[in-house]
């Protein structure tokens, strides 16, 4: 082999990856990651996995990249989160303002299942291709909700639950056998703005009327031949008629991630240069670090690591703007306090924070957001919550029916009150509701005093009332509708910052850093993630709503994901 031919070749090459024409692509099969990862496991179990950061970075940059001629991206598999999808399409939509391609293909939206969410998320690109076997499962929005009060009765299991107020409905489920009317309303209402939103995204997206859209959605499943008379997909084809049809000989097939993290992506600060400071605040919140169980059960938002983050983001003088992302259903009503308290001490340093909602922000998730200078929301974002909810699982009479006796030695009076094989005592039950009065009395004023409402106000949209992030918007509970990007644009034009500004997660640390002990707990090395045995594994989330470990008061009414 000649070796002059082979250096040649490989400038050739080289020099064709830096100037040929680049056709984007997002695979969105096994989902996106919210943030970073926070512990280990967590960078473990991420590691292939793409960032929405990197995605929404990548797609701003290529707006004005003239390399960058249309964005490919295959939709299903892992559902996502109502909100996540209205960041990317607004983020497509923006792409496609710029003049370039956007291209949408799923094998199916929906394979007999619901597809709404994935499809409304199509309907934001410029063409849509669906393979041929595939269909379309626009049928709309449903949210059910199953009551276990007689199952867990005929067992010998009683509840005593008490919640602050009518529409804090996560006891309902062991307190109910049906939706009570306020229940009901809150979740109708909740359908009603995701299906406006869902209806007005696509005829936008597809050039048809609204009332179109409702026709076809009571229409729906469609098999793929009926979505293209319909208008609902431009074209049924394979993969690679997909391609072929939208790449020309030459173009370079790049994935958006690498894209975003090539070597002139990203505008690294030097030294000494003001950035914006970009927390993640994930999963229940908790006590302690964050971290996740090797187990499973999904990750969590210890306030030790997000207190000790706002703590090192309010101490460095580089740091002009702190960015909050929470993604959380809430969780102890504790944990939620410290981190509030740290979200007062940055804006009272004179670093604003403005708080970018995920798919929920809600109870306890809105309670650590409630004090910042501007929260952004998306319109599919749920939210409010604010309410509290306490009590215990009395399971004596289960015990007794599989022949299992109790008998304790109590010196106190209230010493066994939490004892899951006795019911509270009249006292007791006193103290309880004394204790969810206090924590729905400090809720509510902060929420008055961070959102400037008077008191009544903020009683009247709280009550434990679950908001999408439009009636949220309406409500003056959230400031502005959008995502990240939006946030981060606040951040800095609030401290004068130039528009592209480096935005860091915080606190970045060396990976040696990450191995030695933090010195103190203002050492922003513990602000790290934690891997945590949990006792109930994947099985921890079912296992706080039963009862059984205490996960905290301040926690999203039931299982309100929407995909």
């Amino acid at each position: 082999m000649d070796p002059t031919k082979t250096i040649i070749d490989s400038v050739d090459r080289f020099r064709q990856r830096r100037t040929a024409p680049l056709l984007l692509e997002l695979d969105l099969t096994e989902g996106l990651a919210e943030g970073p990862p926070s512990d280990p496991l967590a960078a473990l179990l991420s590691m292939r996995k793409t960032r929405l950061a990197d995605v929404l970075e990548g797609l701003r940059r290529a707006r004005r990249d003239p390399r960058v001629k249309g964005l490919v991206v295959k939709i299903g598999g892992r559902p996502l989160g109502l909100a996540m999808v209205q960041e990317l399409r607004t983020a497509v939509v923006q792409l496609r303002a710029a003049g370039k391609l956007t291209v949408a293909y799923g094998e199916t939206f929906g394979e007999f299942g619901a597809g709404t969410i994935p499809y409304y998320l199509a309907s934001a690109f410029e063409k849509v291709y669906l393979q041929p076997s595939g269909d379309v499962g626009l049928t709309g929005i449903s949210l059910e909700q199953r009551f276990l009060k007689n199952a867990l009765g005929k067992i010998g299991v009683d509840y005593q639950i008490a919640q602050r107020h009518e529409y804090k409905t996560a006891a309902n489920t062991f307190t109910q056998d049906h939706m009570t009317d306020a229940h009901r309303e809150s979740a109708v209402r909740i359908a009603e703005s995701v299906i406006e939103q869902v209806v007005a995204g696509v005829a936008e997206g597809r050039g048809l009327a609204p009332e179109r859209v409702r026709e076809l959605i009571d229409q729906g499943p469609f098999i793929g031949a009926e979505a293209l008379e319909a208008g609902l997909v431009d074209r049924l084809a394979y993969r690679d008629e997909v391609y072929d049809e939208i790449r020309e000989e030459g173009d370079l097939l790049l994935f958006v991630s690498r894209y975003a993290k090539g070597a002139i992506a990203k505008k690294l600060p030097h030294p000494g240069e003001k950035v914006i400071a970009l927390i993640h605040g994930n999963g229940m919140i908790r006590l302690g670090r964050s971290g996740r169980s090797p187990l499973g059960g999904g990750g969590a938002m210890g306030s030790d690591t997000i207190c000790a983050a706002f703590r090192a983001a309010r101490r460095d003088d580089n740091v002009k703007a702190i960015v909050f992302r929470v993604d959380s259903p809430g969780g102890s009503y504790v944990a939620s306090d410290a981190i509030w308290r740290e979200v007062v001490l940055a804006r009272k340093a004179g670093k604003p924070v403005i708080i970018s909602m995920g798919d929920l922000a809600a109870s306890g998730g809105y309670f650590v957001s409630m004090a910042a200078d501007v929260i952004v929301a998306q319109p599919g974002t749920l939210t409010g919550s604010i309410g509290v909810f306490g009590g215990k699982p009395s399971a004596a009479g289960l015990l007794s029916r599989i022949g299992v006796n109790s008998e304790s030695v109590d010196i106190g009076a209230n010493s066994g009150m939490f004892s899951p094989t006795r019911a509270y005592s009249e006292p007791q039950w006193e103290r309880v509701n004394a204790w969810l009065d206090r924590i729905y009395d400090d809720f509510v004023g902060k929420v008055a005093q961070g959102r400037g409402l008077d008191r009544d106000r903020a009683h009247e949209l709280a009550r434990g009332r679950v908001w999408t992030g439009a009636d949220a918007f309406s409500g003056g509970l959230v400031d502005e509708l959008g995502g990240l990007e939006d946030a981060v644009a606040l951040a800095r034009s609030r401290v004068n910052l130039p528009k592209d500004a480096p935005v860091r997660s915080y606190p970045r640390m060396h990976p040696l850093e990450r191995l030695r002990p933090p010195e103190s707990s203002d050492d922003r090395a513990a602000a790290l993630g934690q891997v945590r045995l949990e006792a109930w594994g994947p099985l921890t989330h079912l296992a706080a709503e039963l009862g059984l470990p205490a996960q905290g008061p301040l926690i999203l009414p039931g299982h309100w994901t929407i995909h």
